[in-house]
């Protein structure tokens, strides 16, 4: 419940229109855990259908495009990035990361009353 109420935390202090949490590791679950830890917003559920590595390869686009900047200094997100690669340590921060960019400008949808030129 901790972790849920964290992300409940961070939605408030963003102002997120939603939460994406992978499905793979009991996704019904982690809904339900984000609900009772108080997130409001929508839950969209996705399925990690390839390793983290390879994943993040169209996010790594992103940034060879100049598409992706960070304000800010975020030393830790950074190593995770750095890291990815080798197999070593988590990169728990660098997955979101990559789940944040897929949903944004990777495959972003058009919502409702929005017209994209």
């Amino acid at each position: 419940l901790e972790w849920a109420e964290r992300v409940a935390g961070a939605v408030k202090r963003w102002g997120a229109g939603k939460v994406i949490a992978e499905s793979n590791q009991g996704g019904d679950m982690v809904k339900q855990t984000l609900r009772y830890g108080g997130v409001a917003c929508p839950v969209e559920l996705a399925h990690a259908g390839a390793a983290k590595v390879v994943r993040a390869q169209p996010a790594a686009a992103l940034y060879q495009k100049g598409r992706v900047a960070h304000c800010g200094e975020f030393a830790l997100l950074e190593e995770e990035l750095l890291a990815m690669g080798s197999g070593e340590g988590k990169c728990d921060r660098a997955d979101a990361l990559v789940w944040a960019l897929e949903d944004l400008l990777v495959r972003p949808r058009v919502k409702p009353g929005v017209m994209r030129l």
